[in-house]
């Protein structure tokens, strides 16, 4: 029988996987796009999801540098696959936002702002890292100084369901960066997956209220002890590590090493560990006209430090070579972002390492810069 009691905030329960459909119903109810990992073409993005049989239930990830394999091996977990190429970034702060547009009326320009209506989105999946990482552009759209009213607007709107990760991609490194596997903090509900159940982990009063009605039980100390040793596992499961003790000292201390000339002699400054990285922030601006003349629109774009665009100022570009970008992408990640913000900049989810097709890897780079630098 439904359970007419709502559970209270930090509790963990107890639910039957198939009400798991019932959860996401409710979302919808409430005027969420619900949002959560999808298979097409062969590999996972993020798209609306409508019921439990949309995730990729029975999948997991085969991942190593410049290489990402999709594999359904037939077990009966939904949660199970490590994300590909997209990361939320892109529906908090879209590739594409339109600015304003101007518009020439008798002689005389008249502005305008774009009247959208800002999505409200249900994460479904938010990994320990991925989390990490939205609370990271947190901190750079919405300042204390300064915010970001698109990010701001979309980011009020979101109900985060995280999933505690059980099984680590070969390009992961989240226990180095204290970021993961397990979701400590910041979610709506918190899911961890076992073999025939669901915990759920309450985090807010909204996803209390959601719950309401939902049959559950309170999680047994049995299953919280699975749980644990399911984490513990994953923790000790890593494909990848790096030491972080002497960062952001050790970079900033070795701009001119000869090492970054030798990085920068493979990079082919493609653009795709920023594109991937549910961190990077870099944009610019761009005017679009029309045949007559008479209107223009300014949108806000995804960019990139690799593009040698970017760093192109008045009298000269600051990076003129590859060296240069990747140290600057390198030392902001790892270095000055901890000035800036508090935190370094990495989540290691690995992506930046899956997806670069000359097999660059940060957690060789950094040991073989701290190795040279004794």
């Amino acid at each position: 029988m439904p359970n007419d009691h709502k559970p209270e905030i930090g509790s963990t329960i107890v639910i039957q996987k198939e009400t798991f459909n019932a959860i996401l119903s409710r979302l919808k109810e409430k005027g969420y796009e619900t949002i959560g990992p999808r298979v097409k073409n062969d590999t996972l993005i993020y798209a609306p999801i409508e019921q439990m049989d949309d995730l990729p239930r029975g999948y997991i990830t085969e991942q190593d540098a410049a290489r990402f394999h999709l594999k359904h091996t037939g077990h009966s977990r939904y949660f199970d696959a490590i994300p590909g190429a997209q990361s939320w970034k892109q529906f908090l702060f879209p590739p594409r936002a339109e600015l304003f547009a101007l518009r020439k009326v008798n002689n005389l320009w008249e502005a305008s702002t774009p009247e959208t209506k800002t999505p409200s989105y249900a994460f479904i999946g938010v990994r320990a890292c991925e989390l990490a990482a939205i609370q990271i552009q947190d901190n750079i759209f919405m300042r204390s100084d300064f915010n970001d009213p698109i990010y701001r607007a979309r980011r009020e709107r979101v109900f985060i369901l995280t999933v505690d990760c059980m099984y680590p991609a070969g390009t992961c490194f989240c226990v180095s960066m204290e970021t993961g596997p397990r979701v400590k903090a910041g979610f709506d509900l918190n899911l961890t997956e076992l073999e025939d159940v669901f915990l759920l982990t309450v985090g807010s009063e909204i996803a209390r209220d959601l719950l309401k009605g939902i049959p559950f039980e309170l999680a047994s100390a049995f299953l919280l002890r699975n749980a644990d040793q399911g984490l513990e596992r994953a923790a000790s499961q890593m494909g990848r590590k790096l030491d972080i003790s002497n960062l952001p000292d050790l970079i900033l201390n070795n701009l001119d090493h000869p090492h970054w000339q030798e990085v920068g002699a493979r990079c082919l400054s493609c653009t795709n560990c920023t594109q991937v990285c549910p961190t990077c922030f870099c944009w610019d601006a761009t005017d679009e006209m029309s045949l007559d003349g008479k209107e223009t629109h300014r949108e806000r774009v995804w960019d990139s430090c690799f593009n040698p665009g970017y760093s192109y100022q008045a009298g000269g570009n600051t990076r003129p070579t590859i060296r240069s970008r990747y140290r600057q992408w390198l030392s902001h990640k790892l270095g000055t972002w901890k000035q800036q913000n508090g935190t370094l900049g990495c989540v290691g989810c690995g992506r930046c390492i899956t997806w670069c097709p000359a097999e660059i890897d940060l957690t060789k780079e950094i040991p073989m810069l701290q190795e040279e630098a004794r």
